[in-house]
């Protein structure tokens, strides 16, 4: 029997200005990729947690910034990713009321997430959920 082929993967990519009102029009991108999937609800939420954090706290927010929304997909695993322009988070790490909540619902919903990059290059903030409907988590299959 030959070796069974890896589930391809599909992504898509779109870069947006770096204004807050382009949160929803995050949001509606992934809502139109997910259509409808059990998964699309926390999705969309992590997305929103991570998009406006590239707003409000990376050089995304100055005039001409932009982030980028990036989403790979299969049939047991979506991953989303926000890359941002970088530079010193404004605000970040100062605990308050208002402040410290979004990646903690991230940590929450998603099976894995992370950070990778610096202030020069720019922030890439990921995440990953399972896709299926089975009901079971996709890494408690392996």
């Amino acid at each position: 029997m030959p070796p069974t082929a890896a589930v391809p993967l599909i992504a898509w990519s779109r870069a947006f200005p770096g204004t807050p009102d382009q949160v929803r029009e995050a949001r509606r991108f992934l809502t139109g990729i997910l259509a409808g999937q059990s998964v699309t609800g926390d999705a969309v939420l992590c997305l929103s947690e991570l998009v406006s954090n590239a707003i409000v706290h990376s050089d995304s927010r100055k005039p001409g910034g932009q982030f980028t929304v990036h989403v790979e997909m299969n049939e047991s695993l979506l991953r989303i990713e926000v890359l941002d322009a970088g530079g010193l988070w404004a605000g970040a790490g100062v605990p308050d009321e208002q402040h410290g909540r979004g990646l903690n619902i991230v940590s929450q919903l998603a099976r894995a997430w992370g950070r990778d990059g610096d202030s020069e290059t720019g922030w890439v903030v990921w995440y990953e959920l399972a896709t299926d409907d089975s009901g079971v988590a996709a890494d408690e299959k392996r």
